[in-house]
């Protein structure tokens, strides 16, 4: 799979865009026959549905959802900061609004009943929770195992690609246009991607829920506040395109940088590092009141800094170089 990214990386952009337009109608079909799969294995939706949760109470319930909330906004909060990395190349802004409403309003609520739809059904079927659709399929046995290959083969090259790849490429091609090219920015990600030891990350479940998608949420929840403060409400939707190419022009700042932005992201920042390392293992345990504050830390991190910038930036309309 490494290699392959590393080839649809080499032939570019366009490549990345022919294979979305591929595989998301091939999942979409995937998913959607899985489920009629399950319907007709398990004997209804009655029966899909019917096994209880493993949650002994209301506080047993809560406890898992928010932080599994938080890891889904954080895990869908890439996307949501790095998608004009895709807009961009939209004919119109109504395109861009039509395709994400229609797009993700009804392709996102779809999967998600998919997959505790038929998660449930194995339990009818199997008689053990199987959530894992590539695993489920070589469950199948027969002619469904090639199916399954094929499956992984196609989600993880789109998702990655889309979600892990184009981001980043355009982020370390931005730190120095003239030096490094999309495609060489790629292949840095590609290089990084393997040092994290992704592996690691998903040995369980509370790791990657718990550790990995709310860690990382801490830090693009106060990201996501400072950009929709700033687009919204101090530039009042009303960008000069020219000056953002320039060196010396009205968002210079200092140096490059806003200091309103950077105090607002380490203010955003700091209330979930504790709860992070605690999830880590790396103190023994913090205070109650920090491993509450990371359940929410996306959430937390917005807030904080989305008002900390506002409150900074508000008084300076028209002294964005200063």
């Amino acid at each position: 799979f490494w290699l392959i990214n590393m080839v649809i990386i080499y032939r570019g952009i366009e490549s990345i865009r022919f294979l979305e337009r591929l595989g998301a109608p091939f999942l979409l079909v995937i998913g959607v026959g899985l489920l009629v799969w399950a319907y007709l294995r398990a004997g209804g939706l009655g029966p899909m549905l019917s096994k209880p949760d493993r949650f002994d109470d209301l506080a047993g319930l809560l406890s898992f959802f928010f932080p599994a909330l938080t890891g889904m906004v954080g895990f869908w909060a890439t996307l949501s900061l790095n998608i004009p990395d895709f807009t961009r190349y939209a004919r119109s802004q109504r395109d861009q609004i039509l395709g994400q409403a229609l797009g993700l309003n009804t392709t996102m609520p779809l999967f998600a009943f998919i997959g505790v739809a038929v998660t449930s059904a194995t339990v009818v079927i199997y008689g053990e929770a199987i959530w894992d659709p590539v695993q489920l399929l070589g469950r199948m046995g027969g002619s469904a195992v090639i199916v399954a290959l094929f499956v992984l083969a196609v989600a993880t090259l789109t998702t990655n690609l889309a979600a892990n790849v184009v981001a980043p490429a355009n982020g370390f091609s931005n730190v120095s246009p003239r030096r490094i090219s999309f495609k060489l920015g790629g292949y840095i990600t590609a290089g990084l991607g393997i040092a994290m030891f992704p592996w690691k990350l998903l040995e369980s479940a509370g790791a990657y829920i718990f550790t990995w998608l709310i860690g990382y949420s801490a830090l693009l929840g106060p990201i996501a506040g400072i950009l929709v403060v700033d687009y919204y409400l101090i530039r009042r939707t009303e960008i000069d395109v020219e000056e953002l190419f320039r060196q010396d022009g009205r968002y210079a700042y200092r140096s490059g940088w806003n200091p309103a932005a950077v105090v607002a992201l380490a203010a955003g920042v700091l209330p979930n590092v504790p709860g992070f390392l605690a999830a880590a293992g790396a103190v023994p345990s913090v205070p109650a009141f920090f491993e509450r504050v990371y359940t929410y830390a996306w959430f937390v991190g917005f807030g904080l800094s989305g008002l900390i910038y506002f409150l900074w930036m508000r008084g300076r309309s028209g002294r964005d170089g200063d």
